[in-house]
């Protein structure tokens, strides 16, 4: 019964993830599900009551690694900020690179468990990051913090570029607001937004997504088209 079940959780992910990426979250329903897994309705359920459920299974492996990635790009004799600023960047260029990543990070910053998971997962790496403008602050404090600037990653993600609201000026919006909550210098933050500006952050995004893909093929067993929704749209 255990192995049938773990199977048969398997065969769930597989189906979900591979439909998230290929024509969205809100548009994958439970009878895609369950009629692309080969497996009962009321299997589907028992393992995920709701499609929030396999989203935080999506969540969890696409958050797992962003700073990493960060501090790969980031010089490391640059202070902790400028990995706060490539790791964000980062995430709101995904977002105007694919359409469907859109709504699934949009969808995680929105719904509760999902939301949750990222605040905690970001709380550690914000204290990490800003501890030093923040004397004797735990991390309940950092958290409460985290919560903020999440909320204005999901608005700026929700807000599509277009010719009036370019990419460059969504990132130094974004930017500048979430430096002078974490109590960044003004001097510095000039230095940060000089930085990003200078990187080739939509070669950097699109590297990033295609090693995202490749990586979520392996680990869940799938195949995305070649031409299907993994074209970029600039």
């Amino acid at each position: 019964m255990r192995r049938d079940s773990s199977e048969t959780r398997r065969k769930i992910l597989t189906v979900c993830v591979r439909l998230f990426l290929e024509q969205g979250y809100r548009n994958t329903s439970v009878s895609q599900i369950v009629d692309g897994a080969g497996v009962a309705r009321g299997s589907y359920l028992n393992l995920f009551p709701t499609k929030d459920k396999i989203l935080l299974e999506l969540v969890e492996t696409m958050f797992s690694g962003q700073f990493g990635v960060a501090r790969s790009i980031a010089d490391d004799r640059l202070p902790p900020v400028y990995t706060y600023a490539v790791e964000t960047a980062i995430q709101l260029t995904l977002t105007e690179l694919n359409e469907n990543l859109r709504e699934i990070y949009i969808e995680a910053y929105s719904l509760p468990d999902t939301a949750e998971y990222i605040y905690l997962n970001t709380t550690a790496e914000l204290k990490r990051i800003f501890g030093a403008y923040f004397p004797g602050y735990t991390d309940s404090d950092f958290y409460e913090m985290e919560i903020g600037t999440a909320g204005l990653m999901r608005g700026y993600m929700a807000r599509k570029c277009d010719i009036h609201f370019p990419l460059e000026r969504k990132l130094n919006r974004f930017l500048t607001a979430a430096m002078r909550v974490y109590r960044v210098p003004e001097e510095e933050q000039t230095k940060v937004l000089a930085y990003v500006q200078a990187l080739d952050i939509r070669g950097i995004a699109a590297e990033v997504m295609q090693k995202l893909f490749a990586m979520l093929e392996m680990k869940y067993d799938f195949k995305l088209p070649v031409d299907g929704e993994r074209e970029e749209t600039r």
